[in-house]
């Protein structure tokens, strides 16, 4: 055996510990998509404070009740129970398994959902207060008031929002000053519209409804935007999708399903530059080369900005797709010419057509595999730590350079390499669909978060099945490209929402 492939070996079984050690941690971190929900939930409350008016307010409020729901209190007290529920049995979960742990590593994790718990208590209070269940907030506040573990803040305020809801209410001096700056959105509304009818100040309360009204009109547009649009495009995904399969069964090899089927790639390198390729240009370039360059780079951590955050993402990541295609060069050279069909890329054919219906078809697939996913992890899994940036971003430079990482860097990125590459490469070895469910496994793992991998190889598998048929990198470039930019514009359009 030579010294380059033992190096290999090595390197692949230190790529693996490293990678699993990775997903291992993630387990404990909370995933991000029950935070989201939550946010949708605080948006939905902000938007059923709208009350439409004019010739149109028929019509508008049928659109309002589409959006909202009939109840969309009490579906919001569910949401956050659910959270709340998920987030007392991870607590648990997660204290067990610290006491396997060193001392010093037993502090952060379960003090952050402690600190989630307590945020939902205060939120919980206000929802059941406003449904008329009085004597259950006040007890959910009092309760938060004699916990001796939580913040001076947090216990202040539910001394606060008791008195406020007490019969006679209790106010403290700084009692409109704690609201403002300690709640926000819907909470805070509310919690202001209790005070001010408490200290009898109609001209504010007026005007506190007036603008309320003005951010409900507003979200609801929003609301359209993240919620029609991408439902209309999941319908037509599932009607394309209906009809594609109906296509095959009468069609056959003559049908859009069946196209290059049968084609395969000539793949003349073996096993060895497949490894070479991923676990140096890829994980050790993104998990240890790159972070370690990072470290040594005279920046403040944490980025005392979400600029710096930004481009800190952006140019870390540039740099591994950098080395991680520098290698691929290497690794290929003694090969070029390739082989006909290999990393193609033709503005010609019906390459659009491919990434826009597979980005469409995506959508109905990926959102019930998602619900399906979250059954089985219960809020734990960790998620992508650029989602949450993203999300409460509110600076218009950051959030351009996060679209051109997610919308334009990564798909070009990861297109080449797990499309354009590795699923080729897989097929030298493995049948057609087996290869393309293997690289989108991958291609799901590669991102470190447990919660992520059956959702992110359900999407890797149809961008594969795309790149396979129409074989040109472009379509499952613009899918990507498609998928990660909508789901950028739907966090920024709820994070210009919160407040």
């Amino acid at each position: 055996m030579s010294l380059k492939r033992i190096a290999l070996i090595v390197l692949t079984l230190v790529t693996f510990l490293l990678s699993s050690s990775a997903l291992y941690e993630s387990w404990r971190k909370p995933q991000f998509n029950s935070r989201l929900e939550l946010y949708e939930t605080n948006i939905l409350l902000q938007a059923q404070e709208w009350e439409p008016q004019g010739e149109d307010a028929e019509n508008l409020e049928v659109i309002r009740q589409a959006l909202l729901g009939l109840k969309p209190l009490e579906t919001a007290i569910e949401q956050y129970q659910d959270v709340r529920d998920s987030s007392s049995k991870n607590l648990e979960k997660v204290k067990e398994e610290l006491k396997k742990t060193p001392k010093q590593q037993q502090e952060q994790s379960p003090a952050q959902i402690e600190r989630l718990i307590t945020e939902l208590d205060l939120r919980l209070g206000i929802l059941k207060a406003k449904q008329g269940e009085i004597d259950t907030a006040i007890k959910t506040w009092v309760g938060l008031e004699k916990k001796s573990e939580i913040q001076p803040k947090i216990k202040e305020l539910a001394v606060v929002l008791t008195g406020l809801w007490s019969n006679p209410s209790s106010l403290l001096p700084n009692t409109e000053e704690l609201i403002k700056t300690d709640l926000e959105g819907w909470f805070r509304y509310t919690a202001l519209s209790q005070l001010y009818e408490q200290e009898q100040r109609k001209s504010e309360l007026s005007d506190l409804k007036a603008s309320q009204q003005k951010i409900g009109e507003n979200v609801l547009w929003k609301l359209l935007i993240i919620g029609i649009v991408p439902r209309i495009a999941a319908f037509f995904g599932l009607g394309l999708l209906i009809f594609t399969l109906i296509q095959r069964l009468i069609k056959g090899k003559e049908s859009w399903l069946a196209k290059n089927a049968d084609v395969s790639w000539s793949t003349p390198w073996d096993w060895e530059v497949i490894l070479q390729v991923f676990v140096f240009g890829f994980f050790l370039m993104g998990q240890i080369i790159i972070p370690e360059l990072f470290s040594i780079v005279p920046i403040p951590r944490p980025a005392p900005n979400v600029r710096i955050q930004a481009l800190y993402v952006l140019i870390s990541y540039l740099l591994v797709a950098i080395g991680a295609i520098g290698t691929l060069y290497i690794s290929l050279k003694p090969f070029i010419p390739l082989p006909e069909g290999w990393f193609r890329i033709s503005f010609k054919g019906k390459w659009f057509a491919w990434g826009f219906g597979g980005y469409c078809i995506a959508l109905p697939i990926v959102i019930i595999v998602s619900l399906i996913n979250q059954q089985i992890w219960q809020g734990q899994g960790g998620s992508n730590p650029l989602l949450e940036i993203a999300l409460k971003s509110r600076d218009s430079l950051a959030i351009a350079i996060f679209f051109s990482t997610a919308g334009i860097a990564a798909p070009i990125f990861e297109e080449i390499l797990f499309r354009g590459f590795l699923l080729p490469s897989l097929t030298r070895y493995l049948p057609g669909w087996t290869a393309i469910v293997t690289s989108s496994f991958i291609f799901a793992a590669a991102h470190l978060s447990l919660s992520e991998i059956i959702p992110l190889t359900a999407l890797g598998s149809i961008l594969g099945f795309v790149y396979s048929r129409e074989r040109n990198l472009l379509a499952p470039i613009l899918l990507h490209s498609l998928w990660n930019s909508g789901t950028l514009l739907s966090l920024v359009i709820v994070g210009s929402s919160i407040n």
